[in-house]
């Protein structure tokens, strides 16, 4: 197993947990205090810090402590990389899928 993660990884990985997700979806919206997005979760706020440390770490989350309030925001540009890999990815099947139905095409005629 790799010891490294690319940006990419790291992304997937925040975006994996279902949790984390809600917590993006709503700073999508614009910020918010930490309170505001542990609302709707069915976990306690050391858990949900724990799910913000890892969407931190990942780049897609940045935070700011004012006084006693800490308030999230997230940071599109982490996005770039993963949007990246998504579009090559894509490019890279839509290809081979053009090669399998020229083949198909030339299989058709051969018969």
């Amino acid at each position: 197993m790799l010891n490294y993660q690319s940006p990419v990884d790291t992304v997937f990985h925040a975006l994996a947990d279902p949790a984390r997700r809600v917590m993006v979806e709503r700073l999508c919206q614009g910020p918010a205090s930490v309170s505001d997005l542990a609302e709707p979760l069915p976990m306690s706020l050391p858990a949900v810090m724990q799910h913000l440390k890892v969407l931190e770490d990942s780049g897609i989350v940045i935070s700011e402590k004012q006084g006693r309030v800490r308030t999230c925001r997230v940071e599109r540009a982490a996005f770039t990389a993963m949007e990246s890999w998504i579009c090559d990815q894509r490019a890279l099947w839509e290809r081979r899928l053009d090669r399998l139905g020229e083949y198909l095409d030339r299989m058709e005629t051969d018969i």
